[in-house]
């Protein structure tokens, strides 16, 4: 190597780099790490040792509060190296030594006291004479000079030098992905409930002032549109061309989303000037490190506050109308934002209604709709048609859009360089013919119908997009499209001038192109399920196949956005469907009448799909355990999946009520969103100084009960304090009335009025109680961006808040990041690979798409951790256990630096860890990361969810192959409650509990119950699946097995073999009486009917995992085989013969338990945890070979974190 020299930039990025060094906050250090450091450390001192110590009570989540505490690690030791490293005042140097070479000076303070002044100049780094306030450039040591700022420090401190070495220990004992820095981060909920000690720190001082809203030195703005339409000509010919490509575009996005985020920051607190300060504030644009702000107010919470509140004035403003979020809009061409809509077709009722006519474009919805469209044709990437960065930003109750900045938008008035399109609704269309060929193009790709409107002089315009969109050249003569709201039809289920932005999503509209296509199609059969579903299914099935969790809500929520995906590769058929968007507007259409009917009864098709179709399918899923959401997030992943959108959640609903978990995870996330936007219209009228105490506030009278009479105390003497300070200025008054005049009554008013005007859901009287409020709380935060201390809170007292427990309120960002299409086609491919059997070739493919992504995107990415999913599932089926936890590792470390540490995501792929250290032996190992599993699932979903029974299935069978019965029947009579309180005792998923109960029964020889619980899973089989189905010929298989050796044992009882064994089980039994009294409950189940439409499971049970000629079969039947069962009573007294019949069995198995142990139970194991379909038969308690998870547990963690998402 050569050494470089250095410049002013160079060396203030290398004194940048020396500070990360000697830091260990950017070290992520995973629980799943710390957990394997501790096991080898244990092993190593406790050789031969084999307890498992039972995880923490079976009522794990009756307090879920609790597991607030436990969610954060500890923040690891610092270990220093140096007192402080800061630029010295002696900066700038001087030009005489700028002629030498001296780029910048810096004050060093070791560990040991002394006090020096370094020199970096273009050469090295050396300790120069100063000493005082006069600048001695002189050498103070001829040796001490290095190359590198740590090369010196090393050199004259001798601690500096031990302490850096333990720096560099402490994170290569670290996973290397534990080092690499998220470009996206995620950002938490919960915060130290200590807060840490807030020390000095001049380098930090230092970096807030010169890093102030954005990455880059004062200065040093980037010109984003130039870098990002640059990157997008990029040539992209050949794969290598693509990845540098794709890495450009990844690079830059990131980088101005972090930006845009800085600024969207500094707007809101009032630190960026607008560029327009004469006109109302809600008017306000900004312009700043060459970005554009602009804010956008949702007017539908703005309704029914002054609905319920006419006597209130304008002064909160949110009654005045806002400016178009989109820069081409109004900025652009200088339209006035007051400008009105005209709406012809429409009757203005009262002020409100006229104020969301105005205010449209700039609502939430439309900019959400905006950053829709700009993704589409984004993925379309037309050559020659550009689109804009964008981002959205939600801070502190105001939305702010984002955007790049076209080149000469802003200099004079530019109405000339608009070619394509309206700025006044319509009145005046402009239109160009090279323009005009670049739209259709990509309107081929987004099923966007070329059709003729008339403008307001009666002029035929031909167009392929909205009338409202723009089409602008730039000063750099490129053509960009923006205001994109509405690239999708209208919904027609949703008409009316107050929905004029109800729009139906991407995915929709690829599901039913591919639908009619293939009814088109002589050749092929119709599906029953949209596109985006089946594609869920496969890939679900693919998962099930590799056991895989959650792997594609997420994906597909991204790769079904794009509809140009679908499109792109479509066939003829699929090209002659196409929509007409100006339809249910108030725009003219010409053309003749039928063809306006045509095109009319096309996109009332879609709404009909959509309601016939779509959502009935959807809840059958649902139902059936195919989709297993489990936290708002994957909801709302998995509702756009499928094509529907947010705003049916109440109709959703209301089709799930006889499922309790559906049930209350759908009302809560209503509840949620709505309360989001009243605790939105809160902020927004708070001063810097009240925040804590109004969100405090807020959340006692949400979670509490506060009364009008004592609201000054219910926040406490911190809230009083604020009161009298709000009597000395107008200002503080305003943010006083903004929050402490509110009750918890009025709250509720507030949040079931915005449920029933926005989703069309009646809220129960009982919600209040009903929620489960970690989840609930979990979920606010979330969505609004608040933190909060991480301790146990009293969520059922008046005010179980403080605000000394409001950390911190951060910024909820949308984003229009692209994704790498390569990757996902080989991840698709490999998802089939895997199906079919061929483990070789999928593997290739994984890996080849692991490749793309960390050279695009880097490891620290979503896909990147599906990626390593389906690796870890492949090489476990191939039989590589020790190679699957080495993946299965990674994807868990990206989960928690990309979703979060609570994510269910996380919670799976700590699931999925535990099953793998389970199938090396590991049973200690697998427990602990079943513990982490468990705790996670209780903040995201609460006790009652289906995933937790299986988790607990899991747990059971861990115990049981350590021989910890006891332990293993209570998690499994455990499991079974739940399962058949949430689904019913005909459901699939409920014969998979009395299945693992019948496996645990037999290992203690105790047959005769084994008999009695396989029956039932078999009658639950037979009526839900029926008896010619795999799994049900299965459990027949089973169920005569276990009669087998039920004859056996009564056959050497009459021979008097059995006595001492016999006695030996009785003893046992007195011996536990909870478990008798386990096995008792086990016992007594009801009989009754599931649900009539449920004949589909989820995949991660399979019990018997069929040859390959099978094995695609049965990865589209998804099978989890057992899920809910019907059973009959049995009396007390017969169950307490039955228990001492089969104690009495237990002799016979001291001959035979150890075959059945080691049949019947790793047979079991096998299937569940892979719901991939392998070659091998397990239908028989023959196989060892398997030796995971209980057969039949319909409940395998990763599948149903795949499904869950569907997976997002």
């Amino acid at each position: 190597m050569v050494a470089a020299t250095y410049d002013e930039r160079s060396i203030r990025s290398h004194l940048r780099r020396v500070r990360e060094l000697l830091s260990l906050s950017s070290l992520h250090v995973s629980l799943s790490t710390s957990l394997a450091l501790q096991q080898e450390s244990a092993q190593a001192k406790n050789a031969g040792k084999t307890a498992h110590q039972e995880l923490d009570g079976l009522n794990f989540m009756e307090d879920t509060t609790v597991a607030l505490t436990n969610l954060l690690a500890s923040a690891p030791a610092e270990i220093k190296c140096v007192d402080s490293i800061v630029f010295s005042s002696f900066n700038p140097p001087p030009s005489y030594r700028r002629l030498h070479g001296d780029l910048i000076y810096i004050d060093v303070v070791t560990l040991e006291g002394s006090k020096h002044c370094i020199t970096g100049s273009s050469k090295s780094f050396y300790v120069n004479a100063s000493n005082g306030s006069v600048l001695d450039s002189r050498p103070l040591k001829q040796s001490h000079e290095a190359s590198t700022l740590v090369g010196l420090l090393q050199k004259i401190s001798a601690k500096f030098k031990k302490g850096f070495r333990e720096i560099l220990d402490r994170k290569a004992s670290a996973h290397p992905f534990e080092n690499v820095q998220a470009l996206l981060p995620v950002t938490s909920w919960l915060g130290a409930h200590t807060v840490p000690e807030h020390r000095r720190d001049a380098a930090r001082a230092e970096d807030s002032v010169v890093l102030s809203y954005g990455t880059e030195l004062i200065g040093m703005q980037r010109d984003w549109n130039e870098e990002l339409q640059s990157c997008r000509e990029f040539p992209h010919a050949n794969p290598q061309e693509r990845i540098l490509r794709g890495r450009a575009l990844y690079k830059v996005t990131c980088d101005f989303v972090d930006a845009a985020v800085k600024g969207a920051v500094g707007v809101i607190n009032r630190c960026i000037p607008p560029i327009n300060p004469t006109d109302p504030e809600c008017f306000h644009m900004y312009v700043h490190n060459n970005i554009f702000f602009s804010f956008a107010v949702d007017s539908d919470y703005e309704q029914i506050s002054k609905d319920q509140k006419p006597d209130c004035p304008n002064g909160s403003g949110r009654s005045t109308p806002v400016p178009s979020p989109v820069l081409g809009a109004k900025a652009d061409s200088g339209v006035a934002p007051d400008s009105k809509t005209e709406e012809p077709n429409s009757v203005l009722e009262g002020p409100t209604e006229a104020q969301i006519a105005d205010s449209e474009q700039a609502t939430y919805a439309s900019a959400n709709n905006d950053l829709k469209g700009t993704k589409s044709y984004q993925e379309a990437d037309i050559s020659g048609l550009y689109n804009l960065a964008m981002a959205i930003i939600d801070y502190r109750g105001h939305r702010v859009v984002a955007q790049s900045i076209i080149p000469g938008i802003l200099q004079g008035d530019k109405s000339d360089s608009l070619l394509y399109g309206s700025v006044d609704n319509g009145k005046k269309i402009s239109w160009n013919e090279s323009f005009h060929a670049k739209v259709v193009e990509a309107a081929k790709r987004l099923h966007v119908k070329e059709h003729v409107v008339l403008d307001g002089s009666g002029n035929p315009v031909k167009l392929a997009a909205t009338v409202e969109c723009k089409g602008i050249v730039g000063s750099d003569d490129r053509h960009y499209i923006l205001d994109l709201m509405r690239v999708t039809p209208r919904d027609s289920n949703y008409i009316g001038l107050q929905h004029r932005f109800c729009v139906l999503r991407p995915e929709l509209v690829a599901s039913f192109v591919e639908a009619e296509s293939i009814t088109k199609s002589p050749t092929q059969k119709v599906p029953d399920v949209p596109t985006e579903s089946n594609g869920q299914e496969e890939s679900d099935d693919i998962a099930s196949a590799s056991d895989a969790t959650a792997v594609s809500a997420e994906e597909h929520d991204k790769s079904d956005e794009s509809p140009a995906s679908t499109p792109a590769e479509s066939n003829d058929s699929t090209a002659e469907i196409l929509f007409n968007p100006n339809v249910f507007t108030e725009y003219k259409l010409a053309g003749s009448p039928e063809e306006i009917e045509a095109d009319e009864a096309l996109v009332k098709k879609v709404g009909s799909y959509l309601l016939d179709t779509v959502i009935p399918k959807f809840v059958q899923d649902l139902c059936s355990l195919d989709v297993s959401p489990m936290d708002g997030q994957t909801l709302t992943d998995v509702l756009h999946s499928n094509g529907i959108n947010v705003r049916y959640l109440g109709k959703v609903a209301g089709m799930i009520k006889h499922l309790p978990h559906l049930w209350d995870l759908f009302s809560a996330e209503i509840i949620v969103r709505s309360a989001k936007h009243v605790v939105k219209d809160i902020l927004r009228q708070s001063p810097d100084h009240n925040i804590a105490p109004a969100v405090a506030h807020f959340l006692n009278c949400f979670f509490g009960k506060v009364l009008a009479a004592s609201t000054k105390g219910s926040t406490g003497s911190p809230q009083s304090k604020t009161q009298k300070k709000s009597s000395q200025s107008v200002s503080s008054k305003k943010g006083q009335s903004a929050h402490s005049q509110l009750t918890s009554d009025g709250v509720w008013s507030d949040i079931k009025e915005f449920a029933k005007h926005k989703y069309q859901f009646e809220a129960p009287d009982d919600v209040r109680v009903g929620a489960k409020r970690v989840a609930v709380l979990r979920n606010l935060c979330q969505k609004v961006g608040i933190t909060i201390a991480a301790r146990k809170y009293d969520l059922h007292s008046t005010t179980p808040f403080q605000p000394s427990d409001i950390l911190n309120l951060q910024p909820v960002v949308k984003h229009s990041v692209p994704t790498c299409t390569d990757a996902r086609k080989l991840m698709e491919a490999g998802k089939i690979r895997m199906a079919e059997g061929t483990l070789n070739e999928a593997y290739a493919l994984f890996s080849e798409a692991f490749s793309l992504l960390q050279q695009i995107n880097g490891p620290m990415h979503k896909d990147a951790a599906n990626c390593c999913r389906y690796l870890a599932m492949v090489l476990y089926h191939a039989g590589d256990t020790a190679g699957a936890i080495v993946q299965q590792h990674r994807e868990l470390i990206i989960n928690e630096r990309c979703l979060g540490l609570d994510h269910p995501d996380t919670a799976h792929s700590y699931g999925n860890m535990a099953l793998f250290y389970h199938g090396l032996n590991q049973t200690e190992l697998a427990l602990r990361h079943m513990s982490r599993t468990l705790l996670l699932l209780s903040l995201a979903s609460g006790p009652d969810h289906p995933d937790v029974a299986a988790t607990l299935i899991n747990v059971a069978m861990m115990y049981q192959d350590a021989s910890n019965m006891s332990t293993a029947l209570r998690y499994l009579q455990e499991a079974l409650k739940k399962n058949e309180r949430l689904l019913g005792p005909g459901h699939i998923q409920t014969a998979v509990c009395y299945h693992a109960l019948a496996i645990a029964f037999s290992c203690m020889g105790a047959y005769k119950l084994s008999v009695q619980h396989e029956t039932k899973t078999h009658d639950i089989l037979v009526k839900q699946l029926g008896s010619d189905d795999s799994r049900t010929k299965d459990s027949e298989n089973w169920l005569n097995t276990f009669k087998g050796r039920e004859q056996q044992v009564i056959a050497q009882k009459q021979k008097g073999q059995t006595t001492a064994p016999s006695a030996n089980a009785v003893e046992f039994l007195k011996a536990h009486p909870g478990l008798f009294q386990a096995m008792k409950a086990a016992a007594i189940q009801s009989g009754g009917d599931g649900p009539a439409n449920v004949n589909r499971v989820r995949g991660g049970d399979e019990r018997a995992a069929k040859a390959a000629a099978e094995a695609r079969k049965t990865a589209i039947a998804r099978g989890v085989n057992l899920r809910n069962g019907p059973a009959a009573s049995v009396s007390d007294i017969n169950q307490i013969l039955n228990l001492i019949n089969s104690a009495a069995s237990a002799s016979a198995a001291s001959s035979g338990n150890a075959q059945s142990t080691e049949s019947e139970v790793p047979q079991s194991n096998g299937p569940a945890m892979n719901g991939a379909k392998e070659a091998k038969d397990t239908s028989r308690p023959s196989a060892k070979a398997d030796g995971q998870a209980p057969v039949g547990l319909g409940a395998s963690l990763e599948l149903k974190k795949q499904k869950s998402k569907q997976k997002a």
